[in-house]
């Protein structure tokens, strides 16, 4: 557990040097590495399926304007990654609006849910949707999306049908995403029996050791999936390729405005410390509007942290400590005699409060087999102390309920 006193310290120590470089700079940072129009910077291979793509691409869970797109493209973006439950579909129409007519300049890729039990037929008719709505007879990489479960990959339905879809020229190569707590043993199995020609895997500043290494004095932590470095370091040597998603810790980039400064946003800070691993490729990063891509885009290129990054960082850190659901941790599963799902409510709530996209929140919030109907009359609070880093549960849970119910 972090030990408040000395974060303190080490937050104050941070947000001196911030302010301090924030005063001595623009009031409003600038958003493109303070070098005129932010464009891509750097191309990278992604493994062995020799796709050139920008390091810094575009999510689209929340896309439904084509103009975002096209605004991206121009840049020097050329990789877009939605899923057929991206705003119902939406999503996939604007990324098809958008790049109808360029399409063999760019790399596509879709997502959909395959379960254990669902067959090849009904894999095929969720890719051939996806086809329809993006305008396009193929894509070039096709997740089986946000899997944290084993069994998913081990139906060979998948394989079947990504053979037979490769063999059609629908897909070029199958993958796999995911960010649950069970991730580290479904990547394993998926890279073993050579499921995935590339992962799309949660990975943070927040998640890596190296990181708080440097903290070392002011923090000991529970170690959260202490075992996916060495399961990315697999992917690398069976020449898989990896993307890094929720690379933002939550992504409350207001909390930081004060402590940022001409070119230097925590948003590219976390970027490069992302892009600096030799465990990834590139990273993906929801773009909702022109001047988050400007501020997006200024992360890309040299990888290498830069002075001043890893103060951001660790003001961040600071301030979401109790605030912030770590994705892959479930210490507070079974704490809930009701079995609300902790995690997944809080998943969803981190949706609506911290990325403010209402709809994505209430979809997934609906979705779940469990929500947080028990908690607004909760008078037990067996989840309190649930949390190894001290989120207040029961106040959280009750307000995802009153928030998406």
């Amino acid at each position: 557990m972090i030990n408040r006193r000395k974060f303190i310290g080490l937050g104050t120590a941070a947000a001196a040097t911030a302010s301090f470089q924030a005063v001595n700079a623009s009031a409003s940072p600038s958003r493109d590495g303070g070098e005129g129009e932010p464009r891509i910077q750097r191309m990278v291979t992604l493994g062995r399926t020799g796709l050139q793509v920008s390091d810094v691409s575009f999510g689209s869970s929340s896309l439904t304007d084509a103009d975002l797109v096209r605004y991206a493209f121009d840049r020097g973006v050329n990789f877009f990654d939605t899923a057929e439950s991206y705003r119902f579909g939406y999503a996939e129409e604007a990324i098809g609006e958008a790049l109808h007519g360029v399409r063999d300049k760019v790399v596509i890729s879709s997502k959909t849910k395959a379960g254990a039990s669902d067959t090849r037929k009904e894999m095929m008719e969720a890719l051939e949707g996806s086809l329809r709505r993006l305008k396009t007879d193929y894509v070039d990489i096709y997740f089986n999306h946000a899997v944290n479960d084993v069994s998913r990959m081990k139906n060979p339905e998948w394989r079947e049908f990504t053979d037979r879809a490769k063999e059609q020229g629908k897909i070029r190569f199958r993958a796999m995403s995911g960010h649950g707590s069970q991730l580290v043993p479904c990547l394993d199995y998926a890279i073993e029996q050579d499921l995935a020609d590339v992962v799309l895997v949660a990975y943070n500043f927040g998640q890596d050791p190296d990181f708080y290494s440097r903290m070392r004095d002011a923090v000991s932590f529970p170690a959260i999936q202490p075992h996916l470095p060495a399961v990315l370091d697999k992917a690398k040597r069976n020449n898989v390729g990896v993307i890094a998603m929720k690379t933002l810790m939550g992504a409350r980039l207001n909390d930081m405005r004060p402590y940022e400064w001409e070119g230097g946003t925590y948003a590219q800070a976390a970027f490069r410390w992302v892009l600096s691993s030799p465990r990834v490729d590139a990273l993906l990063i929801s773009m909702n509007s022109k001047n988050a891509i400007n501020e997006y885009l200024g992360g890309s290129g040299d990888p290498t942290i830069q002075g001043g990054d890893f103060n951001l960082l660790a003001r961040y850190a600071y301030l979401q400590n109790t605030r912030y659901c770590r994705h892959g941790c479930d210490g507070c599963e079974g704490a809930c005699p009701e079995g609300v799902q902790i995690a997944e409510v809080l998943r969803t709530r981190m949706y609506d409060v911290d990325y403010g996209d209402h709809a994505l929140a209430t979809m997934d919030y609906a979705r779940l087999g469990t929500d947080a109907g028990a908690c607004a009359t909760c008078s037990h609070q067996a989840c309190l102390g649930a949390c190894p880093f001290g989120l207040p549960i029961a106040h959280l849970t009750r307000d995802a309920a009153t928030r998406l119910a």
